[in-house]
Parts: C-alpha cells; structure tokens; sequence
C-alpha cells in the first residue's frame, strides 16, 4: 500500500541551480553533461547521488541538485548541498571549470552562448525552444531555487495556496540576487524575475501575471488554469508533449501529480547557507498565515492579483526598498494600521514574528538573514561591491568571490 499524502509542512523538496563557467574567465561552459555521465557512466538527464539528486535544466551551463525525495527538515540541508557543490566541483576540475552562484549570470549573451541539452529528454527542450525560443535570458540564463511544499487534501491545498498568494509579491525583497544583464546595471535588482515574467508572452496563459488566480480547490485549478493553459498551447505543440503540469510558469505552481505546490520565483543565491536560510524564513511565515495568524482564511482568500502584482513588480525593481503602500495587505501580516513601509521593513517585522530569538548556538539560518536585513539583498550587496566599476575586471573579481562563497558554504558581504 502506498504511503498516503504527506500533510503541511511535513517535508521539504528543495532544489537550487548553479551555473558552470570557465575558472579563469568565468564565461558560461556548457559541460553539464559531462558532469553527469562521469556520475552515471552515460548521458543521463538526472542521476541518484546519494541523499540528492543531479539533473540538468534545458541548457548544458547549467546543473540542478534535489532533494532525493522531500527532506524531513530544512536544517541539514546547507551541509548536504555544500558537500555535493564541492564534488561537482572536483568534477569540473578537469574541465577548467567550477560552478557559480546567483540568479543570473552577469555578462552571458544568450543569443551566442546557449546550447540546448541535446540527449535524453531533448524532445522536451526542442519544442519549448521552437515555441518560445529558448535562446534568451528568460529561459538560457536564470537559475533560480525551487521550494515544494505538500498538502494532503484540498483543504489543505487552499490554505497553503493562499499563504503562498499573499507571500508572493515580497519574495524579491528577501532573494533578488540578479541586478546585471549582459554586463549592465539596469537599475533593477531581480533582472530573472522580469525575464521571467515574459518569457512566455506568446502564449500568456502559461505564466499568467506571475501571481497565480485565486482558485484554491483542484477541480477549479485545473479548470481555471490548466485546461486553459492546455488549451492555448495546442495549436502548437499537436502531439501534447508539454501537456503536463509542470507546463504552467506561474511564480507558484500546483503539482497534484505529487500533491505539492512548487514555489519559483526565488533567485538563486550566493551559497546554499543562505538559500535554506531563505526558505526556513519562507517556511516560517507560510506556516503563520496557513494557521490565521494574522488573518483568518477567509480574508486570504479574498485578494485577486491585480494588487498583488503591483506589489511584486515594485519588489522586482527595488527588492528590500521597494515601498509597500496597501494597508490592507500590510493588515493580512499583522500591521494593522500601517499605511506604508518598505518590504525590507516588512520583512524585519515577520522575521520577528516567526523565527525564535537566537539562543545559544547560532541556527543555520540566523547569519544570512541577518546579513539581508542589515546589508540588503544580495543584489544589493553586489551592486554595492562593485562601487560604480563595471569593467570586466571588476566584474571577474566580485563574482570570483562570488564563487568561492559558494565552494566555502559562506555569506557574501560587500565590504569585508
């Protein structure tokens, strides 16, 4: 017998996304592939290693580790991920590469660079690069981390939708990782968010506005969204191949065929320290609204996603400064009364709210959000790193450093 759907927040799938690039250069090396046939002995699109699992995600720069099944806890999770980041790493070695962190990588031109995973699975990734063309930044050049999250019936399934709504909009605010775009500063601080955002515009049921619709049992989910999304996508994809769930591009997105919702719109990060520390944060908030803690379910479920996008396109731009003037929304997080603040203020607030005071041994997750609450998001880190020089040199060096963050398991300060 199998075993019966996991309930809210019983486990954890987690998957983060890394580039490889050159060791010198640090330019993009599409050697994925060769990183996974050492492990599996063939070319193979994902490979069991240990307690994770190794796969590659559309283009040969880029490899994705996942929880080999949901994790129990987030708390092993930062040494687990480190310990395997250093054995790609030894694996790359070879190669005259290692691997990068961030959301995006900050001089890639995709239009010349990307190469498409050609091997198994490759029918997939062709017809999402005839239909979209892949060869662009929304799609060759954004890595991001994936937190799943189950639910066990469809009561569940409307509460966890619902926190998941609400937080949304201000997840830029604590992840935005990706200020640089071929090299420039475009004076927006989470550059795959906006990528992201359109780079399905050809058919825009498949992203809708980021922000899901307010539908909160499957039956009105897959009637709603998936049969629609199906639908658009027919004329031209006639032989079904993208017809799944994992279609939908929506910032959030239910999988019924596991029984969680996968939540995308986190940037990568410098270290995977700081990007469970991200998700224990997330985590906890989902949970604090899944409980009306602030406001009961009925009240959640009522936002539509015009409002909310305006407040998720603001965090797309100034992430932590980012100005949050809908008091009804600060309301459904306990502000009662507030008129306006910054996302980052509103994140210090939560933060206070849901994650214990710090006793003792520092948790896992103390440091790195410490670090975003006083120095900013890694995107702001980053620009503020590089003080104005934006020649290669400078840009090799801070992200160079970048990298090491990443091999050492460490968060990245601007000033150190």
């Amino acid at each position: 017998m199998g075993r019966s759907p996991r309930r809210l927040f019983e486990g954890f799938g987690v998957e983060l996304e890394y580039m490889i690039v050159d060791r010198a250069t640090l330019a993009v090396k599409p050697v994925a592939d060769e990183v996974l046939r050492a492990v599996a002995g063939a070319y193979e699109s994902e490979v069991e290693v240990g307690a994770l699992r190794w796969s590659n995600e559309l283009v040969l720069h880029v490899i994705e580790l996942k929880t080999n099944g949901p994790a129990a806890s987030l708390e092993r999770l930062p040494d687990l991920f480190a310990a395997h980041v250093a054995r790609i790493n030894e694996l790359l070695a070879p190669h005259r590469a290692r691997l990068m962190p961030t959301g995006m990588h900050p001089w890639m031109d995709p239009l010349r660079e990307t190469r498409l995973w050609p091997h198994e699975y490759s029918p997939v990734y062709e017809t999402f690069n005839r239909i979209f063309s892949c060869r662009g930044h929304g799609w060759a050049n954004l890595q991001s981390i994936h937190l799943n999250l189950p639910f066990g019936d469809d009561a569940e399934f409307a509460r966890l939708h619902a926190a998941v709504r609400l937080v949304l909009p201000i997840l830029p605010a604590l992840a935005a990782s990706t200020p640089l775009v071929e090299g420039r500063l475009t004076g927006r601080l989470d550059n795959r968010l906006e990528a992201y955002r359109t780079n399905a515009r050809r058919i825009p049921s498949v992203t809708g506005r980021v922000i899901p619709e307010p539908v909160f049992s499957r039956a009105a989910y897959e009637t709603q969204i998936l049969r629609r999304m199906y639908d658009d996508i027919a004329p031209h994809d006639p032989e079904g191949i993208l017809q799944y769930e994992w279609l939908n591009a929506r910032g959030a997105i239910a999988r019924f065929d596991r029984q969680t919702i996968e939540i995308r719109v986190l940037d990568a990060q410098e270290s995977p320290r700081a990007e469970t520390a991200i998700l224990a944060a997330v985590v906890a908030v989902l949970r604090a609204l899944a409980d009306e803690r602030w406001a009961d379910l009925t009240a959640q479920t009522a936002w539509p996603v015009a409002p909310l996008e305006t407040i998720f396109r603001a965090a797309i731009q100034e992430a932590e400064r980012a100005r949050v003037s809908d008091p009804a929304y600060l309301a459904m997080f306990g502000l009662h009364g507030v008129r306006e603040c910054t996302a980052g203020a509103l994140w210090a607030h939560l933060l206070a709210e849901v994650l214990p005071p710090v006793e003792g041994a520092a948790p896992f997750w103390a440091e790195p959000l410490r670090t975003i609450l006083a120095e900013g998001t890694l995107a702001r880190r980053v620009v503020e790193a590089l003080g104005g020089d934006l020649s290669r040199a400078r840009l090799a060096a801070v992200y160079g450093e970048l990298c090491d963050c990443l091999s050492e398991n460490r968060v990245f300060h601007a000033r150190r």
